[in-house]
């Protein structure tokens, strides 16, 4: 059975009533009060934290279920090739687990290729895929044997041409990002028209025009927003056919959630969405297919353990205790910004039932370290000071943007098992 016609039957079993069904009740579930465990459970890594006790704040990732989330997505989309989100989470041990599972990967900077290398990823197997880059770092990459690089303006061409001649290169296309919490429509990508004209000016500067890219934004709840942007990256395929050059790549990107709140549809349902998408676009003959998933590979295999510092009111009257934790946005919670990404959140020294609403904060001497203030997280009544708490799902996007020495705090520490 050919690749695309495995898809044409995994996606049957997902119906578009189950699509946007889920879709509804993960928004529902994130304006909902946040409960505190009901979600994914990485075992391993919440007996290590069991066993060991660490000390706070730290993150433990489990291995074991960045690989089963690997293999999920490569059924979910058999025709796809993953190349992992390396600015997720960089972890040496995550990069040598996904080499030996096959995968390739999606870099930003030469510090990332450098990583994938590291962990044993040949350079065919390795996109330059930050559209922003150094003209030094792009020579580097293309003399280190990477070929494949995004790109999204004249000017960035131009830097390829001259220093990475005759490489492969596709344009990042902007899109329409509804449904994702953390949208990323406005800094990268043209407009297709663009696009098209920028694809045809690679072939006159002698690079390879590949295709194009798009990105529907992170943690999308929508499995049918790939559909306008796989019918956008049509259109340039079409006008770039016209003046005589042929394209046989499109990026999907990334966007595949996390299960940081109940009723996220599965990637069974993302996969059969896509399918659908390029069925419906492409007929029977697909174009070569990239993903780039990051927080749906590693998020749900993290927990961050945390301790209570300060539990308090600042009024009598005021019914919302503050909790403040030793780990905040400078800590490594820096996607809590606007209250986007709502981790769950979990008790472990309280034996209380009751619990009361409360505003979450961090440690440093800023005022903006405040986690969350507007969304309606409760928890027991009897937390105090030196209690620990766990916040799931938070492999993605935490070590990464943990400060290096803000107010003197560590940055944080990472287990992987």
């Amino acid at each position: 059975m050919s690749k695309i016609a495995a898809v044409r039957a995994k996606k049957k079993e997902v119906s578009a009533r189950d699509l946007k069904a889920g879709h509804v009740r993960a928004q529902l579930a994130a304006q909902a009060v946040i409960a505190n465990d009901a979600g994914p459970r990485p075992e391993r890594a919440l007996q290590f934290l069991a066993d060991e006790k660490p000390a706070t704040p730290c993150l433990v990732v489990d291995l074991d279920v960045v690989e089963r989330k690997f293999a999920d997505l490569r059924t979910a989309l058999p025709a796809a090739e993953i190349f992992y989100a390396v600015k997720a989470n960089p972890a040496p041990q995550i990069l040598e687990r996904l080499v030996r599972g096959g995968s390739s990967f999606d870099t930003a900077s030469s510090g990332e290729i450098r990583a994938a290398l590291a962990a044993g990823a040949t350079p065919d197997r390795i996109s330059f895929g930050n559209t922003i880059k150094k003209p030094a770092d792009i020579a580097w990459a293309f003399e280190t044997g990477v070929r494949l690089f995004a790109f999204d303006a004249i000017e960035e061409l131009r830097k390829i041409a001259a220093h990475a001649p005759g490489a492969e290169v596709y344009c990042r296309i902007l899109v329409e990002a509804e449904g994702a919490l953390w949208p990323l429509n406005r800094k990268f990508g043209c407009v297709p028209e663009m696009a098209t004209d920028l694809l045809i000016e690679a072939q006159a500067l002698g690079l390879k025009p590949a295709g194009v890219s798009f990105h529907v934004g992170s943690q999308q709840l929508d499995p049918t927003q790939w559909d306008r942007a796989i019918a956008s990256a049509k259109t340039v395929f079409d006008g770039c056919a016209k003046a005589g050059v042929t394209l046989n790549m499109i990026d999907l990107g990334g966007g595949f959630p996390a299960e940081y709140t109940p009723g996220v549809a599965g990637i069974d349902a993302y996969g059969a969405a896509i399918a659908d998408a390029l069925t419906h676009n492409f007929g029977d003959t697909w174009p070569r297919l990239i993903i780039e998933p990051g927080r749906y590979m590693v998020a749900d295999a993290g927990v961050i353990e945390a301790e209570v510092l300060l539990v308090s009111r600042k009024s009598e009257s005021e019914e919302r205790r503050w909790v403040y934790l030793d780990i905040g946005r400078f800590g490594g919670l820096a996607e809590t910004e606007g209250e986007a990404i709502r981790y769950r959140v979990e008790a472990l020294d309280t034996v209380a039932t009751a619990t009361g609403p409360v505003i979450l904060a961090g440690p440093t001497c800023d005022s903006a370290d405040i986690l969350y203030d507007k969304a309606n997280y409760r928890l027991p009544l009897d937390l105090k000071a030196g209690d620990r708490v766990r916040l799931h799902s938070t492999g993605a996007y935490t070590t990464t943007y943990s400060a290096i020495n803000f107010n003197g705090f560590d940055p944080l520490k990472a287990y992987f098992i």
